[in-house]
């Protein structure tokens, strides 16, 4: 690869990428802009209707990945990029007249096509590098997804901006217009600062171009996204509701520590790349996966304060109850001492406890002159356990993982170019509605889940579940690669 084709090659892969950005930007609008109308009482939507709000424009970006990849590899990347902006930015702009549900709902549906952006850029990106240049390449324009920090970080203050500090509500409908000028002025800087270019494999008919879908490999590599990506993104859009509910930040301070998740996760996926390219995306994906499954553990633990019954003191031998006191029971001879109560938690909401805490006492269930037979119950145990879910070690923790999929995505997709390097238009398409989907099916499960459980932290058990799932599944294909002696990037599966 020669200077001038490298300088042309980065040229592309910029502008791809700042396009990304601002696309992804706008694609996960709704966690931010519902949290606020439901914060401020503007809209009366319950749990459920918000997970399905910002669960929708996921769906939209999702589904339509593979057709939009089919036509980048058709017809190139420039002319389905530019379209692709301009017509995302007319449902963002009538946004801002929504009056309800349902007509947020369906100009989320129409304004969600900025998710397939993500399917334009990779086979727009691939075919300008060569193979040992293209997971850093990829892991470069992934790094997009910090886009999703950029309306996190800053959408709440503009919010806030808009409304006056909040005394002039309905001030809000500017913001959807403010995004949509924006996604025209992308569409513009890329359609002038870009060249077409398409690969060898746009003069294959549609059953061609779809061939690869055959292969049980893309679907595995899906389900891997479904989780590294598609969960990614469910979160950059609930955790916003979560910290205001959980922690009962403000807007403002969730949405900072929801950048401080989806920020450096976009920007780490760059790193990704470059790791899957040195070590092998297989041995990546090994370490992200185990590392999802003991995170996922550490994080579905609940914020509690419970009473529960502890350890009891049983009678030793028959008797009559002759002594009863605060400090024990005295039954015949024989003297049973009890664990008092104490004030261990006494000041626990104003003190920072990183593990769960407990107090256990023994209250007497028995009364002088009672007849006791061996083994009968005579102080029932009472345990009072406590955890703080500190908010800055589930922070880090949050943090740490949004890490962990920054790299997983970058790896996921490193395979793609190597396995289908004339299709990764499609394949990189399926890949990315089944991580879409993700994006779009667990913000709606953390509704359900939550609204089942009560628990905010059962989104976690959710991702525990999706870890395994993965990780199962990878190392089952690994085995069996090991014993036909597979070569080393083979993933073969029949």
């Amino acid at each position: 690869m020669n200077d001038l084709s490298l300088k042309k090659a980065n040229k592309i892969l910029f502008f791809n990428t700042f396009a990304f950005t601002v696309s992804f930007a706008a694609w996960l609008l709704n966690g931010v802009l519902v949290t606020f109308l439901v914060d401020n009482q503007i809209f009366d939507w319950n749990a459920v209707q918000i997970g399905w709000l910002i669960g929708i424009p996921v769906l939209t970006g999702a589904i339509f990945r593979l057709p939009v990849g089919i036509l980048t590899d058709k017809f190139g990347g420039r002319p389905v990029y530019t379209t692709l902006l301009i017509l995302c930015a007319i449902p963002m702009y009538f946004l801002s007249y929504a009056t309800n549900f349902w007509s947020f709902a369906l100009l989320s549906l129409g304004f969600g096509m900025a998710g397939t952006s993500f399917a334009v850029g990779i086979a727009y990106t691939s075919i300008w590098f060569p193979k040992e240049k293209q997971g850093l390449a990829l892991g470069i324009f992934g790094a997009g997804n910090a886009g999703a920090a950029i309306t996190t970080m800053f959408g709440p203050r503009l919010l806030n901006y808009l409304t006056d500090g909040k005394t002039n509500l309905d001030g809000w409908r500017a913001m959807p217009k403010i995004y949509a000028t924006i996604l025209v002025i992308t569409a513009i800087i890329f359609f002038l600062s870009t060249q077409n270019k398409k690969p060898a494999s746009s003069s294959k008919t549609l059953k061609g171009m779809l061939a690869p879908l055959k292969s049980i490999r893309v679907w595995r590599f899906g389900l891997y996204y479904f989780l590294v990506f598609g969960c990614f993104v469910s979160f950059a859009g609930w955790l916003v509701p979560y910290y205001t509910n959980v922690y009962q930040l403000d807007l403002a301070t969730a949405g900072l520590l929801v950048s401080a998740f989806s920020l450096p996760a976009g920007i780490i996926r760059i790193y990704g790349g470059w790791l899957s390219d040195k070590y092998g995306a297989r041995k990546i994906m090994y370490w992200v996966l185990g590392s999802s499954v003991v995170i996922s553990i550490l994080l579905f633990i609940p914020k509690m304060d419970v009473f529960t019954t502890g350890q009891g003191i049983n009678a030793k031998k028959a008797g009559i109850v002759t002594e009863v006191t605060d400090a024990y029971v005295k039954i015949g001879k024989t003297t049973y001492n009890l664990t008092l109560k104490n004030n261990k938690l006494k000041n626990v909401n104003t003190e920072i406890h990183l593990l769960p805490i407990k107090k256990s006492w023994q209250e007497v269930i028995v009364k002088v002159g009672d007849k006791i037979v061996k083994k009968q119950l005579i102080a029932e145990g009472k345990t009072h356990i406590y955890f703080q879910a500190n908010i800055w070690v589930f922070a880090s923790l949050v943090i740490l993982m949004g890490l962990i999929w920054g790299i997983g995505m970058a790896a996921v997709y490193k395979h793609i170019p190597d396995y289908f390097p004339e299709e990764v238009g499609v394949v990189g398409g399926m890949v990315g509605v089944l991580g879409g989907l993700g994006g779009f099916i667990t913000p709606i499960l953390f509704g359900y889940l939550l609204a089942g459980t009560g628990m905010w932290s059962s989104s976690w058990i959710l991702i525990f579940f999706l870890s395994i799932a993965c990780l199962v599944w990878m190392h089952r294909v690994v085995q069996k690669m090991i014993d036909k002696k597979v070569p080393e990037l083979g993933f073969e599966e029949n």
